[in-house]
Parts: C-alpha cells; structure tokens; sequence
C-alpha cells in the first residue's frame, strides 16, 4: 500500500514539470517577437484578448454573473 501511495505522490509532481516545461518553450519560441516593439504590442493584445475569451466564455459556461 505504501508503493502505491508513493506512486500517486509523484503525479504532481510530474503535471508541474510538464506544465512548466510547455511554459519554457512557448516563452522561448515568442522571445524572438518581443525584440520589435510592434509584434511586442501584437503579442501582448493577442495575450490579454486571449485571457478574456477564456475569462468571457467559462463566466457564461458556469452562469456566473459579475453584476
């Protein structure tokens, strides 16, 4: 019983190391935009209309009302 458990104790950690992972790469192909101010701005919109599409869309999927 105690494998298992020591078994199940690494999932965690192995979803942050994945999560962490994708995070390192997308920064590391996007760092080449941010050298030029115009795709730098592009870049940040795309990234803050991206966060409020998900933002918009799992308020209305959940009916929570901000109002």
């Amino acid at each position: 019983m105690q494998e298992f458990f020591n078994n199940v104790s690494r999932y965690p950690r192995y979803f942050i190391t994945i999560t962490l992972g994708i995070f390192f790469f997308l920064f590391d192909q996007l760092k080449p935009f941010i050298n030029k101010p115009i795709t730098a701005i592009a870049l940040i919109g795309l990234i803050i209309g991206t966060f409020a599409f998900l933002t918009l869309t799992l308020q209305a999927m959940l009916g929570i009302n901000t109002i």
